[in-house]
């Protein structure tokens, strides 16, 4: 994965509503495709591709320019692959100066695109960089205490904690030991925003993607090794804490 998204983490927001965008060139969208080919995925075995679409080839209403659409085959895992991938796309985005909002009950135009499923949409839009996170940290979040258990690698808990998710469910939990951190997806009992109830799954799996893509990235930032075991999650959707990945630490 690209270090290089490291900082984009505190620049990065979720625009749920896009004004006085600027044009985004057939250029520009011509490199954002060719540069996902270049993002790392979760399960290498999973394809994927996108499609990038006017907005008014969705369902998607926020006033943004064009939508990403991600697609896939359905293989164990999918969704986190989804998630982990996406989010560097998110990051990259950010980077070049565009706004991104992943949707995830947007309707494309087509299901299907070279035997894949559609998975999820990020609608986007070039906006000013005035527009973009000033401070992270303000953010509504859990205290990092709900979610990271352990002394360890505080300084990383406190800044994957920021990490996006459908409603702001945040679905994870981190056991952290001093060689090691295991991490949970994540569903407290009767709590899931407006999502409806056979969705909270669906959604929260690509949300634990988007959170090995915050944890790994920090922890390239610190410099520190790791090997990463990704552990399949065919869980129904009763269970409130399934276990995700586990990082051995060097």
């Amino acid at each position: 994965m690209e270090k290089a998204l490291y900082p984009m983490i505190f620049k990065r927001k979720s625009f749920h509503l896009f004004s006085k965008i600027d044009h985004i060139s057939q250029s520009e969208l011509e490199h954002i495709e060719k540069h996902y080919k270049q993002f790392t995925p979760l399960s290498a075995d999973i394809k994927t591709a996108i499609r990038i679409v006017p907005a008014n080839k969705t369902s998607c209403k926020r006033w943004q320019e064009y939508c990403i659409l991600l697609y896939s085959e359905r293989k164990e895992n999918y969704l986190q692959n989804i998630g982990y991938i996406g989010e560097q796309l998110d990051l990259y985005l950010a980077s070049l100066g565009i706004g991104a909002l992943w949707f995830g009950i947007g309707k494309p135009d087509e299901r299907t695109y070279n035997g894949l499923d559609f998975v999820i949409m990020i609608a986007i839009a070039k906006v000013a960089d005035n527009k973009f996170r000033k401070d992270m940290f303000k953010s509504k979040r859990k205290p990092l205490d709900e979610i990271w258990y352990g002394e360890h690698y505080r300084q990383i808990g406190n800044i994957v904690r920021f990490t996006p998710s459908a409603c702001n469910t945040q679905p994870w939990k981190v056991v952290a030991e001093e060689k090691s951190l295991t991490v949970y997806r994540y569903k407290k009992p009767g709590k899931r925003g407006i999502m409806p109830a056979d969705k909270v799954a669906h959604y929260n799996r690509i949300d634990i993607g988007i959170f090995l893509c915050f944890l790994e990235l920090c922890l390239m930032e610190k410099g520190i090794s790791f090997e990463r075991e990704i552990f399949t999650d065919t869980s129904n959707d009763d269970c409130e804490q399934v276990p995700t990945a586990n990082y051995t630490l060097s």
